[in-house]
């Protein structure tokens, strides 16, 4: 249930940029479920004709449903495009990317499906000095076309993409045109991104299709390592993709619940905290 406008004593946020304020008030709708243009004009310090056009175009997209006076969150809010969800955790994702690139060796076989974690470590593994010096290419096989497009020309990777169909919301392909590829291949180390990651149920997405097409990934690999931000550790979703028992290793921040993590760490699965980049000193002033 959204809190009333008297609800809250907090100051009104100054949110400078239209893209960074439309990604804030979907975040706190998919928070608390239903938000009124007051709710929005108090806590936002926007005018309510703004609230109004905002929540407009976010029902527009898809991405909630417009009510009288305000806006609900959209029931299948767990496939919000990709787009939407990359800004979240920026920070963490890339502190996520650059601890857990060091776990795969250059040269060999690394699995990576798609998610917005595993496309922060797409990109640190195209700039990685350890992969673009090795002596031979290192193989990616991935069922994420926004992570293949991405690295397609990077001449120190040689790709490979599974078939299928697309998801839109995931860029991934699901499906079983994948599985005769996927029998005929070995991976090293598979980066895995999930919605959800607890000992009791393991690592957990909130769709079917792409749990199955990720199970068969993590059959044909040596190493999993999963990589997820703070709010992925202890979370729940719909559908399991592998038991606590298949998994290897998860990369996370250091934001992560600490008994999650300590129970994780009693079924097996080694935890790596990845340490936030330093933020720049200031010169001093004379």
């Amino acid at each position: 249930m959204a809190r009333s406008v008297g609800d809250s004593a907090r100051p009104a946020p100054v949110v400078r940029g239209r893209r960074r304020r439309l990604d804030l008030e979907l975040d706190l709708l998919l928070e608390e479920g239903h938000l009124g243009v007051d709710d929005l004009v108090a806590r936002l310090g926007i005018s309510a004709a703004t609230a109004r056009r905002d929540l407009d175009d976010l029902a527009a997209q898809q991405l909630v449903i417009r009510t009288h006076g305000g806006a609900s969150a959209n029931p299948d809010a767990s496939s919000l495009p990709m787009r939407y969800r990359a800004a979240r955790n920026a920070g963490a994702k890339e502190a996520i990317a650059r601890r857990a690139v060091g776990l795969a060796e250059p040269g060999s076989v690394i699995g990576m499906n798609g998610g917005t974690t595993t496309t922060a470590l797409a990109h640190e593994l195209a700039a990685h000095e350890d992969f673009r010096a090795a002596s031979r290419p290192t193989v990616l096989v991935t069922n994420a076309i926004n992570i293949a497009q991405e690295l397609a020309v990077r001449r120190h990777l040689q790709l490979v993409v599974t078939g299928g169909v697309v998801r839109e919301s995931s860029f991934e392909l699901v499906g079983t045109w994948a599985e005769q590829l996927l029998a005929q291949i070995r991976i090293d180390t598979l980066f895995l991104g999930v919605d959800g990651i607890t000992a009791q149920d393991g690592a957990l997405t909130h769709d079917e299709s792409e749990a199955a097409i990720t199970a068969r990934l993590i059959e044909r690999s040596a190493r999993v390592v999963v990589v997820a931000d703070s709010a992925k550790v202890g979370a729940g979703a719909f559908a399991r993709i592998a038991p606590a028992a298949q998994l290897h290793d998860l990369v996370t921040d250091d934001a992560a619940d600490p008994s999650v993590l300590d129970a994780l760490r009693a079924a097996g699965v080694d935890v790596h905290l990845a340490a936030p980049r330093p933020a720049p000193q200031e010169t001093p002033q004379r």
